[in-house]
This record gives structure tokens, C-alpha cells and sequence, in this order.
């Protein structure tokens, strides 16, 4: 059914916009002044003319800055849950959170999802045509919630799991962001000295024609580089950029980098531990919600962001399908620690699996946190030791030639 948005006048003549969904414009308006409204402006929906179509995958130049964020669908799915325990009809919930809803793309979305399961579609089903803003496991939860009746409970859960994985990524943002910006601006300050100010001091030392030291000669030599070709050191940065992106795309290339990640020294068991903690919370959050282990499994093996974690996961499903318990195919795998193997072990023979997995997720989260600000407190030090010794070798480079020109004159 088409989505229309409008323009109307209440009963005390105040003006209020929406959208509305009915098979005509003719119908939207009659729709509106039976609920009391006198519309003004009725028009169709851009999304109209395509329900079916994915509208937070969409290109167009308006949607590129109406993106729906995470946090909006953690809220949308808090708000949902607490209707629907408080015995508001799925339809009744989904119409309430429409006029609540700000962001226009998110809003046109919703009532996509509101038609849909007013036709007799479930909400799993309906919110799948979204998959891009919807993810796989949000769906699948969804789904698990419908068929055990528990929905309200699963859509607080989904929303505990979207807000605790969003104030992670925020922390880690924040970790990393004064030394990232340090090192653009050090990085920047750096090329003005080397590409502007140091040919004007040099320029002394070519024009007495006297042979120069080794230090100073590299200097001249970067300047001038820089000073001449400055865009192509910008080009083969972009280029090697690109290029690197697109290698990494590849299946070889992909697990290359994911080797990488988890290989190189102090960054290396980050992304572990981040991965392990996303798969712990993940399966915990999913088995909770009534999800078979298999299935969700298979979920889960997708959104560890690491093939080579990923493939254990995949063998150790094939293992439980044969008929072993989750904690033997997982403990071959390098990249599950020992301890972590014996919480799933204990979880597994007390029938506490899913507390286990949180408690296992809580306890890597934290140890995510604490080495974040370890390496985020060396890396400053470092930063201005480096900044120190480039800086240095600039001074000493312009230093020996004044002090061996000031030897001559004695």
C-alpha cells in the first residue's frame, strides 16, 4: 500500500505534517477527516512508487543526509518493547512510535513495516525487507520472539544489546581520537616546516657553494622532493588507500588483513578480545531469546568481523551437529582462550550457558577498555617522541653547516 505524507489542520486550527498509508490520495484524505483532520497538501511518498525496495540502502542526494543511526533503532525498539508489555497491539504500538519518530527516512521506513504487518506479514518478515538498517540478528530475534510470545521481552533485550554495543564503539572511538587527531596535526605541521620553511633557510647554504653535510644534504634533498611533488605523494597515499581496500575485499586479501589483525603485537589481542566479546554477547543475547544454538551460531559467525574466527565457529557447528558439546570444538581453536573454553564448559553442564557467554563477554569487554587506555597513554609519549626526533634532525641539519661555516671564519 502506498505511503503518503501531509499537511493538515487539527480541530483547533493547528498545523501538523505526517505520513499515512492508503491505496489513494482520494483515500488518505478521506482517512485523515475521519480522524478529525483537514488536510491540506496530500502527496505520495518517494517510496511509493517501490515498496518492496530497501529504503535505508537507497542512493539519492536527499537520503545521503537522512541516514538512520544505531541509536535511533535502539530507542525505536526500547519504546516498542515497553508498548507491547504494557498490552498495546503490535499495529497500535507502531502507529504510536510513527508520530514520535523525527528522522523523515526512518519514519518512511516504520510505516513500510506498519503496512506490511497491518496486511498479515509478522514483524520478522517485515522488518527483513530492511535488512540493511535491520540486521540479521536483530530479524532473527525478532523471529524467535513472535514464535515463544515473548516479543516484549526480546525487543528489551535487542535494545540492551544495541546500546551496549554502540557504547563500546563509542569508548573506542574516544580512545583513539586525540591521538589520531595529534598525529594529522603533527603530520601536517611537519610537511609546512619541511615543504615551506626549511628551503628558505637552506637556500643560503646552496648559494655559498660549499660542500654540505650528509644531514643537510638529505634534508634539502626531502624538501625539494616534497616542495616539487607534493600532490603525487598525495596520489600514491590515495592510491595505495584504494588499492589496499580493494585487495582486502578479496577472499585472499581478506584473510591476509584478518591474520594481521589478530598476529600483530598489542593491537593483535584487542581485536581478539573484541572479537570474542561480540561473539560471547551475540550468541548469550540470542540464545536467551530462544534462538537454537545452530542457528544462532550460523548468525554469529557473520558479525565477528574475522574469517579465521569465523571458520572455527563454522567447524565447531558442524562438531555440535554430530553431536558434541560447544566447548570441545572451540577449545581446538587458537584463538579461544582456555578460560573462556572452561566458563562455556561449566555454562554447558549447569544449563547456565547463556549467563555464562554474558559473564565471558563482560569480563573481555573490560579488559578491552583497560588495554585501550594502556596503548591509547603510550601512544601520546610516543607521538612526541617521534615529533622530538624529526624535529631534531630538521635543527641539526641546518646547525652543522652554521657551525662549520663559523669554524672557517676563526
Amino acid at each position: 500500500m502506498p505511503v503518503y505524507e501531509y499537511s493538515a489542520l487539527n480541530k483547533s486550527g493547528k498545523s501538523s505534517a505526517g505520513i499515512i498509508d492508503a491505496d489513494s490520495a482520494f483515500a488518505a484524505r478521506q482517512k485523515l477527516r475521519s480522524s478529525g483532520m483537514f488536510p491540506v497538501e496530500v502527496k505520495e511518498s518517494a517510496s511509493a512508487s517501490a515498496p518492496k525496495a530497501d529504503l535505508s540502502t537507497s542512493v539519492s542526494v536527499s537520503n545521503l543526509f537522512k541516514r538512520v543511526k544505531p541509536g535511533e533503532v535502539s530507542v525505536m525498539t526500547r519504546q516498542l518493547s515497553i508498548l507491547l508489555a504494557a498490552g498495546v497491539p503490535l499495529v497500535g504500538a507502531l502507529d504510536a512510535l510513527l508520530s514520535q519518530i523525527i528522522n523523515p527516512l526512518f519514519k518512511k521506513i516504520l510505516a513500510q513495516i506498519k503496512e506490511s504487518v497491518n496486511e498479515g506479514n509478522s514483524l520478522a518478515f517485515s522488518l527483513s525487507r530492511h535488512s540493511s538498517l535491520f540486521s540479521n540478528i536483530y530479524v532473527n530475534m525478532v523471529r524467535a520472539g513472535e514464535v515463544s510470545g515473548s516479543l516484549d521481552i526480546v525487543l528489551g533485550r535487542l535494545a540492551e544489546y544495541g546500546e551496549h554495543q554502540e557504547a563500546l564503539k563509542s569508548r573506542f572511538k574516544a580512545a583513539l581520537a586525540y591521538p589520531v587527531f595529534m598525529s594529522l596535526i603533527g603530520s601536517l605541521v611537519l610537511f609546512f616546516l619541511i615543504t615551506f620553511v626549511v628551503p628558505n633557510i637552506t637556500q643560503v647554504f646552496n648559494d655559498m657553494h660549499h660542500t654540505l653535510p650528509l644531514p643537510t644534504i638529505v634534508l634539502i634533498s626531502i624538501s625539494s622532493f616534497l616542495k616539487s611533488f607534493w600532490w603525487l605523494v598525495i596520489a600514491a597515499g590515495i592510491g595505495m588507500v584504494i588499492g589496499a581496500r580493494r585487495f582486502i575485499k578479496t577472499s585472499k586479501g581478506t584473510h591476509i588483513w584478518d591474520t594481521i589483525k589478530l598476529r600483530v603485537p598489542i593491537v593483535g589481542a584487542i581485536n581478539q578480545k573484541i572479537a570474542l566479546a561480540r561473539f560471547a554477547r551475540t550468541l548469550g543475547t540470542l540464545l536467551e531469546s530462544g534462538v537454537q544454538l545452530l542457528s544462532a551460531l550460523d548468525i554469529v559467525k557473520n558479525i565477528v568481523n574475522n574469517t579465521l574466527i569465523a571458520k572455527d565457529i563454522e567447524e565447531a557447528a558442524e562438531e555440535i551437529e554430530a553431536g558434541k558439546s560447544l566447548a570441545f570444538p572451540l577449545g581446538q581453536s587458537a584463538w579461544f582462550p582456555p578460560i573462556a573454553i572452561q566458563m562455556i564448559s561449566v555454562g554447558e553442564q549447569s544449563g547456565e550457558l547463556e549467563g555464562m557467554l554474558q559473564k565471558i563477554a563482560d569480563t573481555y569487554e573490560g579488559e578491552i577498555d583497560s588495554q585501550i587506555m594502556a596503548m591509547t597513554s603510550m601512544l601520546e609519549p610516543l607521538m612526541i617522541l617521534v615529533m622530538g626526533l624529526v624535529v631534531g634532525f630538521i635543527v641539526v641539519s641546518i646547525l652543522l653547516p652554521i657551525f662549520e661555516m663559523n669554524q672557517m671564519i676563526r
